[in-house]
């Protein structure tokens, strides 16, 4: 696969992403990001409605369903969300996130992965994970197993100077002090699956860092604050893969979050980096 021609394709899809996505207070461009998706997923199969209710309103999350070299192997998930918080363009957050869904989707309709693949487009996280714990409920409740969950949760912004990453107390002891990493979050049981991504990241001539936790990380707040987390309380493996939010980007949920502070060439790498690991899985 062409970088360029990988980055370009993940540049058009955020020109019609980006744009202030408040369900309820700019609503037709709601509207139109949900179209969007649903028409670029519907490219590459049957994309289905996973329909909720939240205030009294109809929400959707958007799903589509691809096949595996192993059919019988549950299938990965992985999920972005659509949404922004009112007033932001919301480009790291979360238009990167669904860039790179809606070309994971080119990528597994092409050519198959190893487990069969799940892409869910989330509504609601900024009301604090509504339309993934929506669907993360619905499925506990049918009894249907994953056989992992990453949450795409902003993946755009890089920095190489010293210091641009911040970390919850202690963690800078660990830690490198320059934001120019692709982050991974999961329990400690999901270490082997960490570091199968890793090595796709660093296939892709990216740097990643891993943090494994306990109870839910609960211990550290931080990692509970994107969709994976209604995952990860239902017992389900799930893995957030972030650039680390506001611990890095400072135009975080601000009207200064757009597409010019993004750095594409990471972009791409990590897009490029998620289809190399994913194919492993």
């Amino acid at each position: 696969m062409s970088n360029a021609a990988l980055q370009s394709r993940l540049e058009a899809h955020l020109q019609q992403v980006v744009g202030d996505r408040s369900p309820y207070l700019a609503s037709a461009k709601h509207f139109f990001v949900q179209q969007y998706i649903q028409q670029e997923l519907a490219r590459w199969g049957e994309v289905t409605a996973h329909a909720f209710e939240h205030q009294g309103q109809q929400h959707t999350n958007w799903v589509l369903n691809l096949p595996g070299q192993h059919p019988r192997r549950p299938p990965v998930l992985v999920g972005a969300h659509y949404d922004s918080v009112p007033g932001s363009p919301g480009a790291d957050d979360n238009a990167t996130g669904v860039a790179v869904l809606l070309e994971l989707a080119r990528a597994f309709a092409e050519q198959p992965g190893s487990s069969p693949l799940r892409l869910v487009a989330f509504d609601l996280e900024e009301l604090g994970f509504v339309g993934s714990g929506h669907y993360a409920r619905d499925l506990y409740q049918r009894g249907e197993p994953l056989r992992l969950m990453l949450s795409l949760e902003m993946l755009g912004y890089c920095c190489h100077q010293s210091p641009s990453q911040r970390y919850p107390p202690g963690l800078e002891r660990i830690y490198p002090s320059q934001g120019n990493y692709i982050a991974q979050i999961g329990p400690w049981q999901s270490i082997s699956t960490m570091v199968q991504l890793w090595r796709g990241f660093r296939a892709a001539g990216l740097r990643s860092q891993w943090l494994p936790v306990v109870n839910q990380g609960r211990a550290v707040p931080d990692t509970r604050r994107s969709d994976h987390v209604p995952f990860w309380d239902l017992g389900y493996p799930a893995i957030l893969v972030t650039d680390t939010a506001n611990l890095r980007n400072p135009h975080y949920h601000r009207a200064t979050d757009t597409l010019d502070t993004l750095d594409m060439e990471f972009l791409t790498r990590v897009c490029q980096g998620l289809i190399y690991g994913l194919r492993r899985l």
